[in-house]
């Protein structure tokens, strides 16, 4: 079934498509119901497009579209009497079907082609840091450096990943993950206190950070002390 929130922002997107003929923006949604922030409507709007109820189309006004609306049992009075555009509260029903269970974390689209993702700062490409805070900042990336699952963006600091084409400055584009394969270029935590950006090795019980820069040495680590925060899918870089 769909929570609240997914049923609140589906049923405020339809009316909003029907009164204005075009999609609501993030702060509007994010208005509409109550969130703090917006990484909540990135959430909200990966989870109906999983349950075919929502479906993005890039590059257009109606760049949301409604595929479905649910089985609700409200009363008479209700279904008869529209509700007002920015309605910030619904009464929680209980939608019957089928719906897959997984995760996309599909993020919403601007009409300039480009989203708005979570930046957490500074990651040190030479040596560890401590592990990465959300402030809770965002970067527009453009929508051709991602793919299915959640995003999110840091700024590297460093110069052990130049062999990768990885420059101090550069602002690199993680996919969360909790999983990579040898030589993947990963957010590695360590003892749960320090985050570094390095390529991964698993040899054995342990796993070797690598540097991509010959002035470093790789880090050799237990494999229990690591855990995995994203694999890195995309870079960018300012002039």
């Amino acid at each position: 079934m769909l929570t609240r929130k997914q049923h609140e922002l589906l049923l405020f997107i339809d009316r909003h498509l029907k009164q204005t003929g075009f999609s609501p923006s993030f702060d509007e949604m994010k208005d509409a119901l109550n969130l703090r922030s917006k990484s909540g409507i990135h959430r909200l709007i990966s989870a109906l497009e999983e349950r075919d109820f929502l479906k993005r189309r890039h590059h257009r006004a109606r760049a949301l579209e409604v595929l479905r609306l649910p089985e609700v049992a409200l009363p008479a009075q209700e279904k008869d009497t529209p509700a007002p555009l920015l309605a910030g509260a619904f009464v929680p029903n209980v939608i019957k079907g089928d719906f897959a269970s997984r995760l996309t974390g599909a993020h919403v689209a601007t009409e300039a082609g480009a989203i708005n993702l979570p930046f957490y700062g500074r990651i040190a490409a030479g040596q560890p840091i401590e592990a990465m805070r959300d402030t809770g900042a965002q970067i527009e990336v453009p929508l051709t450096l991602l793919g299915q699952g959640d995003h999110y963006a840091l700024e590297v600091a460093g110069d052990s990943m130049i062999e990768a084409g990885i420059l101090d400055g550069d602002t690199v584009i993680i996919r969360q993950s909790d999983t990579a394969e040898n030589g993947q270029i990963v957010v590695a935590l360590i003892d749960d206190l320090e985050v570094t950006l390095k390529r991964l090795r698993r040899r054995g019980s342990t796993i070797a950070l690598e540097p991509a820069n010959a002035r470093y040495e790789s880090r050799i680590v237990p494999s229990d002390r690591v855990r995995i925060q994203g694999r890195l899918v995309g870079l960018l870089r300012q002039y």
